[in-house]
């Protein structure tokens, strides 16, 4: 690699190599220990940029990028200069680091992780290799940098797992945002809903403002714990007046503490939609601290997209690609189906992560009742392997001759394009890394 300390001196390709040779759980690497001793020396090292900024810090099981996306485009809508973080990506890791809701280019992401590089370097002498970073702990960095190399006049960030020790947690956010608490990532954040609520409220900071989207009051009490300054509760304080299908979206009227937004359409599927609308107006709401102009919301709304989200990509047959990957997700994903597209004999193309409970997934996917269930592999040293879960699908009960496990996506794709029928749907589902492959076959 040419001499890091020279700007524009590596090209892309050198960094993005040099950043995948570090651990990635993404990847298939192993958990490190749970700590935020790697990147905040790391931070410190390039000036704190975290502190340049105020933060809105997004976590829940569910529904997390769609919210942290749409916060970043309602406060844009506004006229402030947002920068926003998310994961995974789907086809691009560009897609992860926004500004006013344009991913970054390969030039400034090359010049951030130039930067980085050179401060991990000059961490290693100090404290030696237990300090090397991970690769998520270093995009955490060069996102948090970039912001401030912007002068963004917010950051709203999302948790890459859990929150109290994520790296985006090194961080002090002045608002926080659970969407919700259900049962995923096991085995990392445990396996109640209590022990998963507890690490994900590790991202409240003592005085902050809490906008809390989990429904269940008998979660409230791990929140409160962490002792936030203001708490907003769903049904309480904010909350979704109407929900209703509509031509390629949701018709909806939503509360916020301020005000209440009437005759509004969102242009993506899935009634899940608008309860992660509520959050994140109320959340855009409180951090400016007056409600917004009704017609700005109803603009901001109506051009909000969400890729991988219960998106169609064809037609003739359907093709709905959704990024569900947890039983809750999935149920989720079945239940728009049933609302919002018409009745039609449906193919599931199925790729899981192997710490997946594959039984549990496809019974939530509603295998059973599909045409055909094609099993594959998302692009992921993490993948389960397209037998296993072709043999799930069978022990589930699916017909033998209705489930085939495929290579790639890219076959299991143009399988499900062949023998579904054009008035049929063909439902990419059970992974990101699937439904970005998916994406990139189909286009």
């Amino acid at each position: 690699m040419p001499p890091l300390h020279e700007p524009g001196s590596v090209e892309i390709g050198d960094l993005l190599a040099w950043l995948d040779s570090h651990a990635n759980l993404e990847a298939g690497g192993r958990l490190r220990a749970p700590s935020l001793d790697r990147i905040r020396p790391l931070l410190d090292l390039l000036g704190r940029p975290q502190a340049d900024y105020p933060l809105i810090h997004v976590t829940g099981t569910n529904g997390k990028t769609s919210t942290t996306r749409l916060i970043a485009h309602l406060l844009t809508a506004r006229g402030l200069s947002v920068g926003a973080y998310t994961s995974p990506h789907l086809e691009r890791i560009n897609e992860r680091l926004t500004w006013g809701g344009e991913a970054i280019a390969d030039g400034p992401l090359a010049e951030e992780l130039r930067i980085v590089a050179v401060a991990e370097a000059a961490l290693l002498d100090q404290h030696g290799p237990s300090a090397l970073p991970t690769w998520f702990e270093i995009l955490t960095a060069a996102a948090y940098h970039w912001f401030s190399d912007l002068g963004v006049q917010v950051g709203v960030s999302e948790v890459g797992l859990g929150g109290l020790w994520d790296a985006t947690n090194a961080a002090d956010a002045e608002v926080a945002v659970v969407t919700n608490v259900t049962i995923d990532h096991v085995e990392y954040l445990g396996s109640s809903r209590e022990t998963i609520a507890t690490e994900k409220a590790g991202i409240i900071k003592r005085g902050a403002t809490l906008v809390l989207g989990e429904p269940d009051p008998g979660l409230h009490g791990i929140f409160l714990e962490r002792d936030p300054g203001r708490v907003l509760r769903p049904d309480v304080d904010f909350g979704v007046l109407r929900n209703d299908p509509a031509y390629g979206g949701r018709a909806i009227d939503l509360r916020t503490p301020l005000a209440e937004y009437s005759d509004l359409y969102l242009p993506v599927h899935g009634a899940y939609q608008a309860t992660n609308a509520a959050i994140a107006l109320t959340t855009a709401e409180t951090f400016f601290g007056e409600p917004f102009a009704p017609d700005l919301v109803t603009e901001a709304l109506a051009t909000f997209r969400t890729p991988g989200r219960l998106e169609i990509v064809g037609h003739g047959p359907l093709v709905i690609l959704d990024g569900a990957h947890n039983a809750a997700g999935a149920e989720a994903l079945v239940l728009a189906l049933e609302e919002e597209f018409v009745p039609a004999p449906r193919t599931l193309v199925v790729g899981l992560m192997r710490e997946k409970d594959a039984t549990v997934m496809l019974a939530a996917l509603g295998a059973t009742e599909a045409e055909w269930v094609f099993a594959c592999p998302p692009p992921s040293p993490r993948a389960m392997p397209a037998a296993d879960l072709a043999d799930a699908a069978l022990e589930l009960g699916v017909d033998p001759d209705r489930v085939e496990a495929l290579s790639t996506v890219e076959e299991a794709v143009a399988r499900a394009l062949v023998v579904t029928p054009p008035e049929g749907q063909v439902v990419v589902a059970g992974s990101l890394y699937l439904v970005g492959a998916a994406r990139s076959a189909l286009a």
